[in-house]
């Protein structure tokens, strides 16, 4: 009896790939029509076909927009890394080879969460673009990407020293009171706080809102990075304004019933100083990167 092959797994499209993302992220098949440029009817026969190849519903269609299943969930990450395999093959063969130096600056706290995964990605599909990173205060690199000693500078907005008007938005989150748990800074009055220096968003933001609570308050710590500010609160010396991705065990945000007033969210954006093939790529990977983290990162 002749030996019969063993049948294939069925190949997934990139193009049809590429509307499954566009309508998850959109929530909505005429939105992401226009991003991938067919009809509705068209992405819905993809979703269709997609659906019968992998033998799961991957969308709940709802009467102003569409959600994902749990096994839509799962696709959605396996096509986003897909994708952008697919696009660091095109960059590495056909596009043209990008070559010098790009210069940029991010805050201490992105340096070391989210620009190892991007410098590492970015090295890969262009390894003759050498990339300096210079790590500092929103305020300074703003300042020193104005004077043309960057071609990049991540940012947190809304600072009183920096021009954000140009400024890309690639990032929001809440910012939140964090202290130790079961600490008692948050109990004395007046509220002992872990602050940046001034100018600083997070610290502008935490005054407004103690001004304006009416609450008594003193600075008993000042620091220009965030782990002198988490140290700080691990001491249990004081409660911080502190982005909600960056409060870990054995800190915890402070809920509503510590008495202290919301904060809201803040931005981080990303200024250039001029574009250049390199430093858009670099862009280009950067901004990705905070699509693909929601609120898991933050800047100081």
């Amino acid at each position: 009896m002749p030996h019969q092959p063993p049948s294939r797994a069925p190949l997934l499209d990139n193009d049809v790939l590429r509307s499954f993302v566009a309508i998850a992220e959109s929530g909505s098949f005429t939105r992401a029509a226009q991003q991938v440029f067919r009809t509705p009817s068209a992405l819905s026969m993809q979703i269709k076909g997609l659906e019968k190849t992998l033998g799961h519903a991957l969308f709940v269609r709802e009467a102003r927009q569409v959600r994902l299943t749990a096994h839509g969930e799962i696709l959605l990450g396996y096509g986003r890394r897909l994708l952008k395999l697919n696009e660091e093959a095109i960059a590495r063969f056909l596009a043209p080879p990008l070559s010098g130096t790009v210069r940029l600056g991010s805050p201490d706290d992105v340096s070391t969460r989210i620009l190892p995964e991007v410098l590492m990605r970015f090295a890969q599909s262009h390894p003759a673009v050498q990339v300096d990173v210079v790590a500092g205060r929103s305020v300074e690199l703003a300042e020193r990407l104005r004077h043309g000693e960057l071609h990049l500078a991540l940012v947190t907005l809304g600072m009183d020293d920096v021009d954000g008007s140009q400024a890309q938005v690639v990032h929001s989150e809440p910012l939140v009171w964090a202290g130790r748990r079961a600490g008692a800074a948050r109990h004395r009055s007046p509220l002992p706080l872990s602050l940046a220096s001034h100018g600083c968003a997070w610290r502008r933001m935490a005054l407004d809102a103690l001004d304006g609570a009416g609450i008594e308050y003193r600075v008993a710590y000042s620091s220009e990075h965030c782990a002198g500010q988490e140290a700080a609160m691990l001491a249990d010396l004081a409660v911080a304004p502190f982005p909600a991705s960056l409060v870990q065990a054995p800190l915890t945000a402070l809920g509503p019933d510590a008495g202290l007033p919301p904060l809201g969210h803040y931005q981080i954006g990303l200024l250039r100083h001029h574009a250049e093939p390199a430093s858009e790529e670099l862009a280009r990977h950067i901004v990705e990167a905070f699509r693909n983290l929601p609120s898991r990162v933050a800047a100081g």
